[in-house]
């Protein structure tokens, strides 16, 4: 573990530099890649701050859809591992038409539409709030 700031800090403090200081000061092509680069930041600060429960979220949703009883990994790599196992479990599952109709279909939906919302949380949260 490293001292303070840490990474999100650090995004954040360099994100705040750019959207006060840099922004203000540019126009044009400039100002549009500064905006840019603070909004990427901006991503990556809300994905690396709730990364390991949005996983651990999905892996559960996908546990449930796939009748999988085991708890989730204990570590967070091996739940990026199983989230991406289970993402193939599913598209498998779909590919192979289960999910055209039926309860096992209204499952799927409902897991797929929970996983965009929160890659939108992540992503950009102001769409949600204008929807």
């Amino acid at each position: 573990m490293q001292d303070r700031p840490n990474a999100i800090e650090l995004m954040a403090a360099v994100r705040g530099f750019l959207e006060a200081d840099v922004v203000p000061s540019l126009t044009g092509r400039r100002r549009f890649h500064a905006l840019v680069a603070a909004n990427v930041l901006a991503i990556v600060e809300r994905e690396l701050t709730r990364e390991e429960e949005r996983l651990v979220d999905e892996w559960r949703r996908l546990a449930r859809l796939l009748d999988v009883t085991t708890d989730p990994p204990p570590r967070l790599e091996l739940v990026r591992r199983g989230v991406r196992e289970l993402d193939e479990q599913l598209t498998d599952r779909i590919r192979a038409g289960e999910a055209d109709s039926g309860d096992f279909a209204d499952r799927v939906r409902a897991h797929l539409r929970a996983t965009v919302l929160e890659k939108l949380r992540v992503a950009n949260p102001k769409y949600l709030e204008e929807s």
